[in-house]
């Protein structure tokens, strides 16, 4: 019996019970109301539910009342072998052997579904991630955020959302025009200008350019200028995307800022807020009111010049993703943006729609590089910061990946480069991949010793570590759809480190193959039947990190 069979079961029973004393309530109820979840105490049973808590006060009783009155009814559910009463109103449910085993089936049948849950069904959600300007390589910041923004895409879709990754090409503003100014600064052999970009990347882009371009010397300065920053700006884009996708990392959207302006895609955000009366004229510019929903103060979004101010761009983009049909549009954007939120969901409000669920903004911290107690700060190509490349460079994309990932955003994330580096337990994603790994040796092994999965008898699972390792098998589902809606991918990292260990913990006590002259048992063949579940779950994990599940190691 999975978890969601033992939900439903377990809301039918609940469901006559409220029944008999508010028909109504009972049929409101859903399978969301029974809330199982694993005991910390394993004493206490494989499952426990607070639903007596939750609708013991809607019907009028006392929660432990209505709990006890539950138990009859539980009690009588196929696999089920004991319920206990705890605390105010608790239900603990201990299940039989044979239909907590029966889970390894339901795992290897699923296969590569496993996990997958209809959570955010219906949900078409655009997820805008990395973004780096074109002016130079991607720095930690924006390594972290395309491993983080890619796992969360894969989980939000993996509990049923329909998502769109997409990257914002700021290739609008002054930062372009100083990479421009830079580049022909190295062309012309002269230092960088004093708000410019450095690093060698910079020299090696200005020399593709005029690989690339036979007639600058024939061009006037303001043609030069244009010449950089159009070949550069495609160039550096050109190096980025071929970064990202070294990295595991692919969009489906390339979203050029420059488009917002050349279209009209601003004047039509103004005007859709000038009919919604936000908007407001004063000292020669255009305004948008913002304080009306929280903001500290207006935002300029035509200056007094006729320029665009910054914000415009975020009108008219924002405009566009709700246009193209997106009901949840979620930024992932640095630490150096924590001050820009308000004015975001400002906006979002000012268009008619609910911060943090039609525009969710999330916020990255800073990623420090360790090695030997000591930070690393430099990088050759960049000149002043380490890049994804550097970091892949000395610990993989796997590594780099899943560290990256097993922290909270909210966090400063410190990378230990020589702890990445080592082949052993102390080293998190080495400890995930062996686990996985050992169950491909764990099944090589038994084909050998003639183990087959011909037969499956799951009561035969009865070791304390086979319902350990049982458990954890069955929160998987949870915890996927727990980690796409909290937008929290690090919750996957750390739940396979905790079934890595509960697997290591059950290979150091079951045996799958047999030992010495002992003939090949029922056991044998269920125990390999839990190892292949386990597999696949640590499989399906590694996946939605975008980290890789060898077979060897």
């Amino acid at each position: 019996m999975n978890p969601d069979q033992l939900a439903a079961a377990l809301l039918s029973v609940v469901v006559t019970a409220v029944e008999r004393r508010d028909a109504a309530a009972a049929g409101a109820m859903t399978v969301a109301d029974i809330a199982l979840e694993r005991p910390r105490n394993r004493d206490h049973g494989d499952w426990a539910t607070s639903v007596a808590l939750k609708t013991a006060k809607t019907i009028g009783m006392p929660p432990r009342a209505f709990a006890d009155e539950l138990v009859p009814g539980i009690l009588a559910l196929d696999g089920v072998a004991a319920v206990e009463v705890a605390g105010p109103g608790f239900v603990n449910i201990r299940l039989e052997a044979g239909a907590a085993g029966e889970l390894a089936r339901t795992i290897v049948e699923a296969g590569d579904a496993y996990g997958h849950t209809d959570a955010l069904a219906g949900q078409s959600i655009n997820l805008e991630f990395v973004s780096a300007n074109p002016t130079g390589p991607i720095h930690l910041g924006g390594t972290r955020w395309a491993a983080v923004g890619d796992s969360l895409a894969r989980l939000l879709q993996a509990a049923g959302a329909e998502v769109t990754r997409e990257y914002y090409f700021n290739d609008h503003g002054a930062q372009i025009d100083r990479f421009a100014r830079s580049l022909v600064a190295a062309y012309r052999g002269e230092s960088a200008p004093e708000d410019g970009y450095g690093g060698q990347y910079i020299g090696d882009i200005a020399a593709r350019v005029v690989e690339r371009r036979d007639d600058l010397d024939a061009l006037s300065d303001d043609d030069v200028q244009e010449a950089f920053r159009a070949e550069g700006v495609d160039l550096m884009f050109a190096d980025i995307r071929a970064s990202l996708a070294d990295f595991g990392v692919h969009f489906d959207v390339y979203f050029h800022e420059n488009t917002l302006h050349e279209t009209g895609a601003v004047d039509r955000a103004v005007s859709r807020l000038r009919e919604l009366g936000h908007i407001f004229d004063a000292d020669g510019a255009v305004w948008l009111r913002t304080t009306t929903f929280g903001d500290d103060k207006d935002r300029v979004v035509i200056k007094s010049d006729g320029e665009a101010a910054y914000i415009s761009g975020d009108l008219a983009y924002y405009l566009n993703k709700r246009e193209r049909g997106f009901d949840r549009c979620i930024i992932m954007l640095g630490a150096d943006h924590h001050g820009y939120v308000q004015r975001l969901m400002a906006m979002c409000a000012a268009f008619g729609d609910t911060p943090n669920e039609n525009l969710q903004v999330l916020i990255g911290q800073m990623v420090n590089l360790v090695q030997g107690g000591k930070p690393v700060r430099m990088s050759k190509r960049a000149g002043t910061v380490v890049t994804l490349e550097d970091l892949v460079e000395v610990v993989g994309t796997d590594a780099a990946r899943y560290a990256l990932v097993r922290s909270s955003i909210d966090s400063n994330l410190d990378i230990d480069l020589e702890l990445l580096q080592k082949r052993t337990n102390d080293n998190p994603v080495f400890y995930v991949q062996y686990a996985h790994a050992r169950t491909h040796q764990v099944a090589r092994n038994a084909a050998a010793a003639g183990v087959t999965r011909e037969q499956f008898v799951a009561e035969l699972l009865t070791d304390e570590t086979e319902s350990v390792l049982l458990g954890a098998l069955a929160e998987f589902p949870r915890i996927v759809a727990q980690a796409a809606t909290l937008r929290e991918p690090h919750r996957v990292a750390r739940y396979l480190e905790e079934l890595a260990a509960s697997y290591h913990r059950w290979y150091d006590t079951c045996r799958v193959a047999p030992q010495g002259d002992e003939p090949v048992q029922p056991v044998h063949s269920a125990r390999l039947w839990l190892s292949d579940a386990a597999g696949q779950v640590l499989r399906n994990g590694l996946t939605l990190l975008g980290v890789s599940a060898p077979e060897r190691m």
